[in-house]
């Protein structure tokens, strides 16, 4: 494929969606100089059906020579195998680490042949141990690389942000299959001044051969698709996402779709066609990278990870499926069919089934325990608040953490089961009860966001007495503002209830009122029902 899509006959079973954290994600990659205050950043959104939203924390350990780490896989808790740990280890909070390094990832899956279940590094462990092994996002895909060459690569094809607090990097990784051992890969930096995102396929397609300033891949990515007959043709001209994971629609249609609402909400100015993730033939792929129309603070990147289409030719909003009111989510399964034809529901990046979503958020002019903020956030990213979570803390907040909470059994004491009450409840009136929760979640983030540069000041002054006062202070900090949120979330669940009871609607008055329905739902209404449903005058009796 050089100058034409080609269509596949059927759709990708990546609409389908899947269980695992890494099946049906989205990521963002905000440089340094695209971002209004020289951060970096990176967003990413872990959606899974099955997937009950926690925070996770790893303390710094040192080990004694020869200890092995235990590896289980993420997404099933399967235990791979050992491998050599090292001497010592940097605490992790989520997927951020006490220097600032954060990593998110995308599963794309890729050619089917390649999988190796002999293989003892998963991908999200791989995330893990990069982070507790690295300083800065160079490093970490050195960890990354070297663990797979020396364990092999148990997972399918992936794509990782990795980023620090001068960097941003994207990789794309596939195993190499049964008998042979480890992975095929390319990672690119992200220029400064620029951003790019990934949503379930390979974005690297062609890249350099000789920067290694800018461009690290696997010695054999070429030969190897040349020896399994995915490629013919001059090096200068390989393409890994082409190579590794042909295009279909499905992947244009709930994976790059994703990545073109992020560029046109960044950059409208570029006016980039739908075209390409309609599949319309001689559509042009977006390019990895592109530069935003004005530099995007941290709130505005939040904003970034809540989109629904609004406004374009896909707006999940317009047609029947919303509802009366406006709800941009459909159940699954995602394609459907009726008699023998085949449809889809559109994958946006905020979605219903989100388990946890952050902003990373890394600054190089500040210690790292102080600089590195990843704001963390549980369910629905359209109705999160994403909590300011300092890398350096040592404890995360108890609502937040691994083991409150699982998918069976509700809890008040759960963060997760919080967010999703208020989420689900909302959906009954969504076009409604959307504003009275954004005006919660706009009143917290822009506390949070108002606090930080007083937060942060009183954080150093205490980093320059002691690194261990100045974490103390963050961790108290992060974790009373996480709590604050969640008491603060099931208050404006309750006051919904209240508010919205059996279809009626209280003012501020407390009158109670009965608002129709949309002009626009009652004609529909009357196109399928008119002649059951018309009022008729009774014929009088003469």
């Amino acid at each position: 494929m050089k100058s034409s899509i080609i269509i596949a006959a059927v759709l990708s079973t990546l609409l389908l969606g899947a269980a695992s954290p890494g099946s049906a994600c989205t990521n963002f990659l905000i440089t340094k100089g695209a971002s209004a205050d020289g951060s970096t950043m990176i967003t990413y959104s872990a959606d899974s059906h099955e997937l009950c939203g926690d925070l996770s924390y790893l303390p710094a350990r040192d080990f004694a020579p020869g200890t092995l780490h235990d590896v289980y896989e993420w997404d099933t808790g399967k235990f791979l195998g050992r491998i050599p740990e090292v001497l010592h280890t940097y605490s992790v909070v989520g997927l951020m680490n006490e220097h600032q390094v954060s990593i998110g990832e995308t599963t794309w899956g890729g050619r089917e042949e390649l999988s190796d279940s002999a293989a003892v590094v998963d991908y999200g462990s791989l995330m893990y141990l990069a982070l507790q092994r690295a300083k800065s996002a160079r490093e970490a895909i050195t960890v990354m690389t070297d663990l797979v060459a020396a364990h092999g690569y148990y997972s399918s094809g992936e794509s990782f942000s990795i980023a620090d607090p001068n960097e941003a990097w994207i990789m794309d990784m596939i195993s190499k299959g049964k008998g042979n051992k480890g992975a095929v890969w390319v990672a690119r930096r992200i220029p400064d001044g620029y951003i790019a995102g990934h949503a379930n396929y390979p974005r690297i397609r062609q890249f350099p051969l000789n920067d290694k300033a800018n461009c690290l891949y696997s010695p054999d990515v070429i030969s190897f698709a040349r020896s399994k007959g995915y490629f013919k043709g001059a090096d200068e001209e390989f393409d890994f996402a082409e190579a590794y994971y042909p295009l279909d629609y499905g992947s244009l249609r709930a994976c790059e779709a994703r990545v073109w609402a992020m560029f046109n909400r960044a950059a409208p100015s570029l006016k980039l066609s739908m075209n390409y993730v309609k599949g319309v033939p001689g559509s042009q792929p977006f390019p990895l990278w592109i530069k935003p129309d004005k530099k995007l603070s941290v709130h505005d990147v939040m904003e970034l990870m809540r989109d629904h289409f609004e406004g374009t030719d896909f707006d999940m909003t317009q047609d029947v499926g919303a509802g009366p009111f406006a709800c941009p989510y459909r159940w699954r399964p995602m394609e459907w069919k009726v008699d023998t034809v085949s449809y889809v529901n559109e994958r946006a990046t905020s979605t219903q089934q989100t388990g946890f979503s952050f902003v990373s958020q890394m600054r190089s002019w500040l210690p790292g325990p102080i600089g590195g903020i990843h704001w963390f956030g549980v369910d629905d990213t359209y109705s999160t608040v994403y909590n300011p979570i300092y890398c350096g803390i040592t404890r995360v907040p108890a609502a937040y953490a691994v083991g409150v909470a699982d998918l069976y059994h509700f809890s008040w004491n759960s963060a997760f089961w919080t967010f999703n009450w208020v989420a689900n409840f909302a959906y009954s009136r969504y076009i409604d009860m959307i504003r009275d929760i954004q005006v919660v979640q706009r009143d917290l983030e822009g506390s949070f966001l108002a606090a930080q540069p007083g937060v942060e000041a009183a954080a150093v002054a205490l980093y320059q007495q002691s690194p261990a006062l100045a974490r103390d202070y963050l961790t108290e900090y992060s974790c009373t503002t996480a709590q604050n949120t969640v008491a603060r979330w099931r208050t404006l669940g309750e006051d919904l209830m209240v508010k919205y009871m059996d279809g009626n609607v209280k003012t501020e008055l407390n009158e109670v009122t009965h608002p129709p329905y949309p002009d626009s739902w009652y004609r529909r209404i009357v196109n399928e029902r008119g002649e059951i449903l018309k009022v008729r005058p009774i014929e009088k009796k003469k």
